[in-house]
């Protein structure tokens, strides 16, 4: 993805983040750099190596400078904590740890600490402190290695990423990517996207999670197309970078796109996206309807929604680009990928009817590192079983109807979480809300509501709950309604319910 187009356009921008700019060329040198480092360190094909980095020029220079020395990356949250550090270093068998910062009194460098197996210690800040006695920086790898290319040979089928899953169940997995898995999907999306070489990607979703790695900065760095990295999301600033650079692509989750909608001035744009985003799309959560025809009215910009997990590398469907844009479905099936629904006997279930999603193709991954009953129970001939529930229209069009685990049993009766949101979130005074179930001892689980209220706005708990009550059947409306003023996210923007639980 790197070493053959800082080949062909060596001097073309690759990323911009702040008043920092790398082209193609520069990023390939200094991720030679970091592959020569490790080497010396005695790195072999296939041992791992880890980097907890924001969305920083430096990423794709560690990234790629780990799989040029022949190693499997394993990106880190940057939110992990120094318990939650030590055990993913001890998890995947990393030799090497490569951090944004670190000290004695710093949670990443004392989760390198309690693991001993763990080697080498590199840290993006300008020194180390010396009574620490361990580590490196990475500017003095950079000063101390050659920048001549190296390229360690791996086979196809070598793992080449370890993305760990959310842990909502258990301890957090490690999910094991191929080169193929990864390579293909990228190429696959730069192929439905249509992208181009004077593309402009705004990278705001973390670089560490698996959707902004293929779908934005490895599809990016194969096409030689310009990403800007944004660290942490702020919707002011995104805007104000795509004006900036005349970013033609964004990708993003569906609270990214609600908070863009709450940063207009009465409902009009301050920054003209339909005459520069040339593709909007949204993934990793469901996008409510009213959020995605809401962005369009206001940005003239269609959001084009899909669907992936860690363990699909992650693109499993995309809404066509050549197609009609059908909101509220995650599209169909990309190049390559076959999807079906079941029942919990893995028997297909008819058109309309609810069923598991399974996905088999070239990117499912190879397994969970060191766990292969993990691995069994959830794939079987190739198919992988996401946990998502799902229906199919008579055109292919696949429709999320809630994850297994998010299910609600009310009084025996089930309950899709994402069915209410989608009606709730209609009321004019509600900005955005997540509905959970909650323990209930003479009906097993409640429909609870959590809302953020339109600004200004003085709705009441049973107000909403009696114009929810004319709306969803009996067993369906929240009869608990909470109000807060945010809601609680992961880093990627994704809300988390079991928080709310």
């Amino acid at each position: 993805m790197l070493a053959d187009t800082a080949r062909r356009m060596p001097s073309r921008t690759a990323v911009i983040e702040n008043d920092r700019t790398l082209t193609f060329g520069e990023v390939d040198a200094a991720a030679n750099s970091v592959a020569h480092f490790l080497l010396s360190r005695g790195l072999r094909a296939g041992d791992r190596v880890a980097l907890m980095i924001a969305n920083v020029v430096e990423f794709p220079i560690v990234y790629f400078g780990i799989l040029k020395a022949g190693g499997a990356v394993v990106p880190l949250n940057t939110m992990l904590k120094r318990e939650e550090i030590a055990y993913h270093l001890r998890d995947s068998g990393a030799i090497a740890y490569f951090c944004t910062e670190a000290g004695l009194d710093n949670e990443a460098c004392r989760g390198f600490q309690d693991v001993e197996s763990c080697e080498h210690l590199v840290a993006l800040g300008a020194s180390l402190p010396e009574e620490s006695g361990v580590g490196t920086t990475l500017a003095d790898v950079m000063a101390e290695h050659p920048t001549d290319d190296v390229l360690q040979v791996t086979e196809a089928t070598d793992t080449a990423v370890i993305l760990y899953t959310s842990g909502t169940t258990g301890k957090p997995k490690g999910a094991e990517l191929t080169h193929a898995n990864m390579v293909l999907n990228a190429l696959g999306h730069n192929q439905v996207l249509d992208t181009r070489p004077d593309d402009v990607h705004l990278v705001t979703l973390p670089l560490f999670h698996s959707f902004a790695q293929t779908v934005q900065m490895n599809a990016g760095f194969a096409m030689g197309t310009t990403l800007v990295l944004l660290p942490r999301f702020d919707a002011s600033a995104a805007l104000t970078l795509i004006a900036r650079h005349r970013v033609t692509i964004f990708a993003g989750v569906p609270t990214m796109y609600w908070a863009l909608l709450n940063k207009t001035s009465a409902g009009r744009a301050d920054v003209d996206l339909a005459g520069l985003l040339r593709i909007a799309i949204s993934g990793a959560a469901a996008m409510p309807v009213e959020v995605l025809q809401r962005f369009a009215d206001v940005f003239g910009v269609e959001i084009r929604e899909g669907y992936g997990l860690s363990e699909t590398s992650p693109t499993v469907t995309l809404n066509p680009f050549d197609q009609p844009n059908r909101p509220g479905s995650i599209g169909k099936p990309i190049w390559g990928v076959e999807v079906k629904l079941i029942d919990a006997g893995w028997n297909e279930v008819p058109v309309g009817e609810p069923g598991e999603l399974c996905v088999r193709g070239y990117n499912v991954m190879k397994g969970y590192l060191g766990r292969p009953e993990a691995t069994t129970e959830v794939i079987r001939d190739g198919w992988f079983r996401t946990g998502d529930i799902a229906t199919r229209d008579e055109d292919g069009y696949y429709f999320i109807v809630d994850r297994a685990k998010d299910l609600i049993v009310r009084g025996g009766f089930n309950v899709y979480p994402r069915e209410l949101e989608e009606v709730i979130i209609t009321h004019p005074e509600v900005s955005l809300v997540a509905v959970v179930g909650v323990p209930n001892e003479r009906i097993g689980e409640e429909v609870k509501a959590f809302v953020i209220r339109e600004p200004g706005s003085e709705l009441k708990e049973t107000d909403l709950i009696d114009w929810s009550r004319d709306r969803l059947a009996t067993y369906k409306y929240p009869r608990l309604v909470e109000f807060r003023d945010t809601l609680p996210m992961n880093a990627t923007g994704k809300l988390l319910k079991r928080a709310l639980r």
